[in-house]
């Protein structure tokens, strides 16, 4: 299913490349104010934001409730890539399906990989988690070579990619450097407060309420900041489909630990993670994978963890 998505949404972008381009021609002359920035998840637009402030001007691609893997490359994307002067992406693999031809297509130098104006977050410098060793294999589901692309649940790694953008903006745009450095200054500071506070209130939590099952393999990051435990996951291996049989070990093993919650973010299926809970006495927790739109980086990140205290602490 997930492999004919992706051959849709090429073949989508190979017939718009025409329209694509005449948009181009058209948005390459308008004027914008301070650095374009384009980043391909609203989290890393909300983390350029802070950072950015008035000096930037923040274009997102992948809507907060889609599925970062399998975005449809809208030809209306190639008029903001045309005109950025920085590209954020994720890295990892999660935008491969998508992100390449869009950027190629663009036609600016400015931002294809190597140039100053290609930023990709994995690369700033913090641990990435669940690298695989040895030979990949389909067999294993959706596997990252490069190790899990979830990173941005973790305001801890947000630190680091936000520090990144600091230099990086600092770079491109050296009159406002002081502005860059200031605002960072204030985002680590909150980051670190919020990254602290969290952990300790899970932390008072006894150890069998710190117990959850997730849907997806999306979660390491919030799970090593949080201290919780994972103890099954609704899909039986990334990206395929949970069978009936598997559906069972996973209710029976959340009746055994007597686990209170089931995380996963919306844009993914429901039904069997809904029938997991129900049946395991559990709550479901469906939360947007990203930043929705209005919301700062924090505002997302409490949600998140507000909703998940709550339903673990029941």
């Amino acid at each position: 299913m997930r492999t004919s998505t992706h051959q849709l949404a090429t073949a989508a972008l190979a017939s718009f490349v025409a329209i694509g381009l005449a948009a181009i021609v058209l948005a390459s002359s308008s004027a914008h104010a301070g650095v374009s920035v384009v980043t391909t998840t609203s989290d890393l637009g909300a983390i350029a934001m802070e950072v950015g402030g008035s000096d930037v001007s923040v274009t997102v691609l992948a809507p907060a409730d889609a599925d970062p893997h399998y975005v449809d490359p809208r030809p209306s994307y190639l008029v903001p890539l045309s005109r950025a002067d920085l590209v954020i992406h994720n890295g990892l693999g999660l935008e491969e399906g998508w992100l390449p031809k869009l950027l190629l297509n663009a036609r600016n130098g400015k931002i294809l990989p190597g140039a100053a104006g290609h930023l990709d977050a994995s690369s700033c410098g913090f641990t990435l988690l669940e690298q695989p060793h040895g030979k990949l294999d389909r067999a294993q589901g959706d596997i990252h070579g490069g190790g899990n692309p979830h990173y941005t649940t973790d305001p801890r790694v947000a630190r680091y990619i936000a520090a990144t953008v600091r230099d990086t903006l600092s770079s491109l745009d050296p009159d406002n450097s002081a502005g860059y450095a200031s605002r960072y200054e204030t985002f680590a500071k909150a980051l670190e407060t919020f990254a602290v506070a969290q952990r300790k209130r899970f932390d008072a939590l006894p150890p069998e309420r710190r117990l959850l099952v997730t849907f997806h393999r999306s979660w390491p990051y919030l799970i090593d900041w949080l201290g919780l435990t994972v103890i099954a996951e609704v899909e039986p291996k990334p990206g395929v489909s949970p069978s009936p049989g598997h559906t069972a070990k996973v209710v029976k093993a959340l009746r055994k630990r007597a686990v209170k919650a089931v995380l996963q973010e919306r844009h993914y299926p429901r039904k069997t993670s809904e029938t997991v809970a129900r049946l395991g006495g559990a709550t479901l927790v469906a939360v947007s994978g990203q930043t929705p739109s209005g919301s700062t980086y924090l505002d997302h990140l409490k949600a998140l963890t507000d909703a998940l205290y709550s339903a673990l602490s029941k």
